[in-house]
């Protein structure tokens, strides 16, 4: 059975707003010596004042988390800004105390939570890659033994005995993870900062981060908004919504709950009058709806059926070539297919398109469309994001393989299968 390695009980913080301190120097004295030296609750959090919260003068950052982590376990921790996560995140790393709760945690933490925590900024990369260890309990062989190893990772070896508070956010964050990373904690925390690093080393760290999980044992806490990233380095993740664990299980699960969760808009929506609807002075959307064809509207779309795209709008302009660019995206954000229409005459009038997606194409997932309107094939009229999303559900015959299908889509092509030669 696996070690727990991090547990959080019944952890809560509340902020209050205004002014800071009780009004007076002993009323303050008083309140530090009763929290930190008697371990008394946080006074803030024991007042029953209901006025002042319905007054949002408290603010409620979190409240009764609780969870647990086992060694080797990568936890992805998602949600909306706002919901919690890096106060969580600092808690666990204890550079903000709780209001209430506790947190028990087994061995060494490190953390990357924004660019500029951890380093000082007047000493020099080598410098500050041998202070992280000390702070870890590493002795200088240790730390050396490792050097190399960092400086490589990070590619910032011209720099390494610049002061880095000449370094950019890049370079900067490319430093703090090879340090945390290779210095070996054993539970490593890391926030959205990695989403600084260009695309190239944010796929090293995340395959440093699957090693680090996988083959070291040790246990990682990572908080995204690339909800791709997070089902693929974690296998477990925790849901939170306005300070409060909404949901905590499979990676997979979690996620496609939070997204489904997310939409706005479903398989279709439409608007009655053009000044209620998104657009410009150009072009105004009417409808966008999405379907399987030759099934009754709303029926279930699997990986075998066509798919149906009508939009409608109102173009309030004339006198020049235009065409609408169709965009499939997974609900990760990345693009299947970015399809142009043909171009027609913009006029004063309702005009329609249509797309076929067809069957045997799409894998099993969710995804979102969304349009471009394009003038004279080079200008931007209208980008109308995220307009709908739907999902397309399995659909397999004559296997017992039941697991995720890979790929990002699934087309049907003749495959043959046939005897070369015979062996004897």
């Amino acid at each position: 059975m696996a070690e727990v390695v991090l547990e959080v009980e019944h952890l809560a913080k509340v902020y209050k707003l205004g002014a800071i301190g009780t009004g007076s120097l002993r009323q303050d004295l008083q309140y530090w010596w009763n929290k930190n030296i008697l371990k008394k609750e946080d006074p803030f959090f024991q007042q029953k004042d209901e006025e002042a919260e319905m007054n949002n003068e408290l603010i409620w950052a979190l409240r009764d988390i609780n969870f647990k982590v086992n060694q080797g376990e990568a936890l992805g921790i998602i949600g909306s800004n706002g919901s919690g996560k890096s106060t969580l995140l600092k808690i666990i790393s204890r550079i903000v105390q709780p209001s209430k709760g506790l947190v028990r945690g087994k061995g060494k933490v490190n953390s990357i939570l924004e660019v500029g925590t951890g380093f000082h900024s007047e000493l020099s990369g080598r410098e500050n890659i041998y202070n992280s260890g000390y702070i870890l309990g590493m002795n200088k062989e240790e730390i050396r033994s490792k050097f190399d190893e960092i400086v490589a990772f990070s590619g910032i070896e011209k720099f390494i005995d610049t002061p880095v508070k000449r370094y950019s956010s890049g370079m900067y964050v490319r430093l703090a993870f090879a340090v945390a990373a290779h210095l070996e904690p054993d539970i490593l925390i890391v926030d959205e900062v990695l989403a600084v690093g260009d695309a190239d080393f944010q796929k090293k760290c995340m395959g440093k981060m699957q090693e680090v999980s996988h083959t070291k044992g040790r246990t990682i806490l990572f908080v995204s908004h690339n909800m791709q990233a997070v089902t693929n380095l974690c296998t477990t993740a925790l849901w939170l919504n306005a300070g409060r664990m909404k949901m905590m299980g499979n990676a997979r699960d979690v996620v496609a709950s939070y997204i489904g969760n997310s939409k706005q808009f479903r398989t279709g929506q439409s608007w009655d009058e053009p000044e209620t609807a998104p657009g410009n002075h150009f072009i105004r959307m009417k409808s966008i709806e999405v379907k399987p064809i030759g099934s009754v509207k709303n029926d279930m779309i699997t990986v075998e059926t066509p798919i149906q795209l009508d939009v409608e709008f109102w173009c309030l302009q004339e006198g020049f070539d235009m065409n609408i660019n169709v965009r499939l995206l997974t609900n990760a954000g990345e693009c299947i297919f970015d399809l142009g229409s043909p171009s027609v005459k913009a006029e004063k009038a309702v005009l329609g398109l249509r797309s076929i997606i067809p069957g045997n194409l799409l894998n099993n997932n969710n995804y979102i469309i969304g349009l471009t309107v394009v003038k004279n094939h080079s200008t931007h009229l209208y980008a109308f994001t995220n307009c709908i999303s739907f999902d397309v559900e399995d659909m397999r015959e004559g296997m017992s393989y039941f697991g995720l299908w890979p790929g990002i889509i699934r087309p049907q092509i003749d495959t043959s299968f046939f005897k070369k030669v015979n062996l004897d």
